[in-house]
């Protein structure tokens, strides 16, 4: 009997269980189809970087004797459409069963198991056997509580998997948690190795995305798509990472400078989303490297990384499928405004958002700070409307799968769920994008003014939104000293700011 497998562009697990033992009764597909590349407009690297990572997989099942079936966008029996391409293979080889990995995002979710209810035969879903938890894991552990925050979670996490722990189950080195020491300015006080780019050369995915007019935003002036599209690539960037970019990863991971495009972070994120590489095969390499090799390593660098992994990324799904589809929807501030234009061009004389657009546009990439404090910062000062936000972020980035994206934009970065993710709003003047960047140096804008042609736009924005917001937000605990001070400033001279804020609002391109 013969059984068809689906094999989705997120779900490249080599390690999988589905691959074990004879594989003479299974057949493998796999699908490039317009379904995905045209619901929302993607990044020219993010759509080469699939691609190119599902040939990738593709081969080396084939080397592996797994019977595939591969569409390639141009394919002539490519329907572009997930579950009719399904059932075309079905009826021309005469399948008996149909299996597939559980996806990670609710829109393809929704599209299986209601295709699923239409098939005459047996079916079954798997665990992709990538994460450290389950779907629903984390409704679970905070069920019947109030507020479901991160770090509860991730030191739950910390004593079920025995990282980074001592006798009776203390963290070792004394903290849960080092975000303090991870808050360092780059001074251009250390050298930082040279980033780790890889030559997979995509100059066949990026004549086929043209000839098929597929519409993408972004740049890609290179053949080489420079990051890991396979397991063993994965594993020479994870060792480069322990190697050479981990002493001082703590240090800087929220620093930004407008020379440096990736400081000291792994690069890794594209192929742990594709599930290339797992994060419970990342977080033991990195803590065996530090345990051998790591006396010159703070507890600090280690600690910072694994939480991002341990903690955020695993508290980000939960909340996904604990909240969608309502979360989807959620505009808690009411924000309505359009997104700028220079989201789409970098070309604006806001030094920090210049770097962090244009970052974005060239290399598909920008890290958590730039995306949380700069972008995101912004857009939620001129009061975006989140659906805008949202698909901005989940094209831009060659990362961005709907179930990481959407709560780190819409919850953490929006606000737009009233804080069922982050307990306030992620907001800031000029004076954070000073302490954490050299943007400010030379930019056209000045960080100290308020109001002015030459103030930073962050500033007025920043004291007109507390403004705009007091009925959602004034009471929030952790606002307070922040209303405190709003409170004091002259009534005179906050109609200044707000009207220098709203000249910003109108017209943001010309900024």
């Amino acid at each position: 009997m013969k059984t068809l497998r689906l094999i989705l562009g997120d779900q490249l697990n080599s390690k999988h269980s589905w691959f074990k033992g004879n594989q003479s009764n299974y057949v493998y597909c796999m699908f490039e189809m317009r379904q995905e590349t045209d619901y929302v407009k993607h990044h020219v690297q993010k759509i080469i970087g699939f691609f190119a990572a599902m040939r990738s997989f593709s081969k080396e099942l084939e080397n592996k004797n797994c019977q595939v079936v591969y569409y390639t966008l141009n394919n002539t029996q490519n329907t572009q459409n997930l579950t009719q391409n399904i059932q075309q293979i079905i009826d021309k080889l005469n399948i008996k069963k149909f299996e597939y990995q559980l996806p990670d995002e609710y829109r393809l979710d929704q599209q299986l198991a209601n295709f699923c209810k239409t098939l005459p035969f047996n079916y079954q879903a798997f665990n992709t056997e990538h994460f450290y938890t389950n779907r629903n894991d984390l409704a679970l552990f905070f069920k019947d509580k109030k507020q479901w925050i991160m770090e509860s979670f991730y030191r739950e996490m910390r004593k079920k998997h025995d990282i980074l722990l001592v006798a009776n189950q203390q963290p070792e080195g004394g903290k849960w948690n080092y975000d303090k020491s991870n808050r360092n300015k780059w001074k251009e006080n250390s050298n930082i190795p040279k980033f780790k780019a890889f030559k997979n050369d995509v100059s066949e995915i990026k004549k086929l995305l043209d000839k098929q007019d597929i519409k993408t935003l972004g740049h890609f002036k290179s053949k080489y798509f420079e990051y890991p599209i396979n397991r063993k690539q994965a594993l020479e960037q994870l060792k480069y990472f322990c190697e050479h970019l981990l002493i001082h990863f703590g240090d800087y991971q929220d620093a930004m400078h407008t020379e440096e495009v990736y400081l000291f972070h792994s690069r890794l994120s594209f192929a742990m989303n594709c599930k290339i590489i797992s994060p419970k095969a990342i977080v033991t390499t990195v803590l065996n490297y530090w345990r051998k090799h790591g006396e010159n390593i703070n507890i600090s660098q280690v600690e910072g990384f694994i939480r991002q992994i341990i903690g955020w990324r695993e508290y980000m799904r939960g909340m996904y499928w604990a909240l969608m589809p309502e979360y989807k929807t959620l505009n808690f501030l009411e924000n309505s405004n359009t997104l700028p234009n220079f989201f789409w061009t970098g070309k604006t004389k806001m030094n920090c958002l210049k770097n962090a657009i244009n970052n974005s546009l060239n290399n598909g990439y920008a890290h958590h700070i730039q995306r949380l404090m700069i972008t995101g910062n912004f857009a939620l000062l001129t009061q975006i409307n989140p659906d805008e936000v949202d698909a901005w972020y989940l094209g831009v980035y060659v990362d961005a799968i709907e179930w990481v994206q959407l709560p780190n934009t819409r919850g953490m970065s929006q606000f737009a769920d009233g804080g069922k993710i982050a307990t306030k709003p992620y907001v800031s003047s000029g004076s954070y994008i000073n302490k954490m960047s050299n943007y400010c140096d030379d930019c056209y804008y000045n960080k100290k003014e308020k109001i002015g042609d030459n103030a930073c736009p962050f500033n007025s924005l920043y004291w007109n939104f507390l403004d705009d917001k007091r009925e959602q937000l004034s009471n929030n605990f952790r606002m307070k000293m922040m209303y405190s001070l709003l409170n004091k400033i002259q009534p005179e001279d906050l109609h200044k700011i707000k009207t220098r804020a709203y000249n910003i609002i109108k017209n943001p391109d010309n900024y």
